[in-house]
């Protein structure tokens, strides 16, 4: 009895410890100084994930081009000729292949970042790098992707001015889609980071992702104008963030939609507050969903 008293002493007195080490950073914190020294791994995740989308395929690069042409053919038969559908008077391949590199971009974010943690487990349990260079990879790959699609606009746009007569913009609004393509990322960055940190635990999440892009797509501006909606529920389509992103992309691009300031405002304001909010989850996740996933 006494021998089991003074074990028990020895252990209180171990207890007692003299320095406790701990993290001190908060589930808030960006550490872009960590990421900024491995940004020779986002350059080379960057690369990985351009060269696998194409890789043993026969056509290669360009399914680049491919599959924006494709939807862009299928939107104009289905929905300006069959549906009838408004396009403001823009020419239909231009109003919808506008919309469609816009909405891939943001889905491609979205999508690639939702399942991050399931896809790259083997990679996170073996090698110590700041986590958030793995969906940020993805941002700048599919921007990548953007560009060559965006291009392909450029040339049609070309096309249809030398051809057909048509007149873009080419006033200050060009100045403002840098801004629209950061706040597309920002967005589909973060709605990413909350999906991949809830899937963790919660599989069924990725299925109703899936589905629900394409559900989201309609409640969004891409297949349609915003003032072909009864003005009943155009209030509720302006609580889309992305409602007056793929607006104010038509209207600079192609001289036709709408855009007000309050708007993008707005837009900016929803999209620090998701990343916020998708940089506490990825945070608290991420130190311990290797035994989840």
């Amino acid at each position: 009895m006494h021998q089991l008293q003074s074990t028990q002493d020895n252990i209180q007195e171990d207890n007692d410890w003299d320095l406790v080490i701990e993290s001190k950073r908060s589930l808030f914190f960006v550490d872009f100084k960590s990421i900024w020294n491995y940004r020779d791994l986002l350059f080379i995740l960057v690369k990985r994930d351009i060269t696998s989308f194409y890789k043993q395929t026969i056509l290669g690069p360009l399914w680049f081009f491919i599959q924006p042409l494709f939807t862009t053919f299928t939107f104009t038969v289905i929905f300006g000729n069959l549906a009838a559908l408004s396009t403001d008077g823009l020419p239909q391949p231009l109003f919808y292949l506008t919309g469609v590199i816009a909405w891939n971009y943001f889905n491609d974010c979205l999508v690639g970042t939702g399942n991050i943690f399931r896809t790259n487990a083997p990679i996170f349990g073996k090698v110590y790098f700041p986590r958030l260079v793995m969906p940020l990879s993805l941002v700048l790959s599919n921007l990548i992707k953007f560009g060559v699609q965006f291009l392909l606009l450029v040339i049609l746009i070309l096309v249809y001015t030398f051809l057909y007569g048509f007149n873009p913009p080419l006033g200050w609004g060009l100045l403002l889609i840098p801004v629209l393509i950061i706040l597309m990322a920002v967005l589909g960055l973060s709605a990413g980071m909350v999906v991949s940190s809830m899937t963790t635990k919660y599989r069924d999440l990725s299925f109703l992702v899936g589905f629900g892009m394409t559900l989201f797509m309609y409640a969004t501006p891409v297949i349609y104008p915003l003032s072909s909606a009864p003005d009943k529920y155009q209030w509720f389509l302006k609580l889309n963030p992305l409602t007056t992103i793929m607006e104010g992309f038509r209207l600079f691009i192609l001289g036709t939609g709408s855009f007000s300031w309050v708007g993008i405002a707005y837009a900016i304001s929803f999209s620090i507050l998701l990343f916020i909010v998708g940089i506490f989850l990825f945070n608290r996740v991420e130190k311990d969903f290797i035994d989840t996933v």
